[in-house]
């Protein structure tokens, strides 16, 4: 009888350990503007539901080094991270905010090896950023987004990040001709590495879109899913966009195998996203396992 209380007790320290030690770890990417600092309630949540669990938010480019070019900050990101994934051989979970989901998205396409299990994109400009938001003037004080095109469109405006997405419904070919980011890494222009990128980026398991309508920052806030303006401003939806259609960097063969997944809020501002528990709850706590 001892004997069988000792051995039960056994397994339930050991069911206890593997419960704990169970989750895989997250790894966060902060957005333009802010750093680390702004995730710690985030971080709590993640601790609070999934006790244990080791998050790491990346110090990097942190407040105004987040306007360094992205491919920049890509490149180092992509060495703190890859340290991260090496030590969890079954996986990382990368949560995403803002300007941070692009980075994301750069890194799982241009990582052959890497071992991200979900990428969580919480209300970022994926398809592309034209708003005047509160955001505009901090970065180009006489600008109005009419105009901005004229800065971003060109090498000087490339080393700045919010012009690397930058994407100027009225001035496509300027767009396609001048950025060197996004278009590359929708595919929207063609280039050598576009089947290596979407082999990579087809490694992750599941790709998680969160974003909602009172945003006030991403504009159009349907970019957060992959929506965007046509030249007239009204919205085309992911499943309609040419990327996706073409199938360029592998969004079309993701979604076939039912793994995107959409998640609106309404009453969400965007510097709230990461602090609203109901969000968290609702959209990233179930994939976070």
């Amino acid at each position: 009888y001892d004997n069988n209380i000792n051995t039960n007790n056994n397994n339930l320290t050991l069911l206890t350990a593997v419960c704990v030690g169970g989750y895989k770890p997250v790894v966060i990417v902060h957005g333009i503007f802010d750093g680390p600092k702004q995730f710690e309630t985030l971080s709590l949540f993640i601790d609070k539901v999934h006790p244990g669990t080791e998050v790491t938010t990346i110090d990097l480019y942190d407040n105004m080094a987040s306007l360094k070019p992205l491919w920049k900050q890509v490149q180092g990101f992509r060495k703190a991270i890859d340290s991260i994934m090496k030590n969890a051989p079954d996986g990382v979970h990368l949560l995403c905010f803002s300007q941070g989901g692009l980075i994301c998205r750069a890194l799982v396409s241009m990582m052959p090896d890497h071992n991200v299990h979900t990428l969580i994109s919480l209300s970022s400009p994926l398809a592309g950023q034209y708003g005047d938001t509160d955001y505009l003037p901090r970065v180009f004080p006489k600008c109005i987004k009419k105009t901005v095109y004229r800065v971003c469109y060109n090498r000087f405006g490339q080393k700045v990040s919010i012009c690397d997405y930058w994407n100027d419904p009225h001035h496509r070919s300027s767009y396609l001709k001048g950025n060197v980011f996004l278009t590359l890494l929708n595919g929207d222009r063609p280039h050598k590495d576009m089947k290596a990128w979407r082999g990579n980026f087809l490694r992750i398991k599941k790709l998680v879109l969160i974003g909602g309508p009172d945003d006030g920052v991403i504009t159009p806030w349907q970019s957060s899913h992959f929506g965007f303006y046509d030249s007239n401003e009204n919205i085309v939806e992911m499943r309609n966009q040419e990327f996706y259609k073409n199938d360029t960097f592998g969004l079309k063969t993701l979604d076939a195998r039912g793994d995107v997944t959409m998640c609106v809020h309404s009453g969400v501002k965007h510097v709230q996203w990461h602090s609203n528990f109901t969000v968290f709850v609702s959209c990233i706590e179930k994939w976070l396992t």
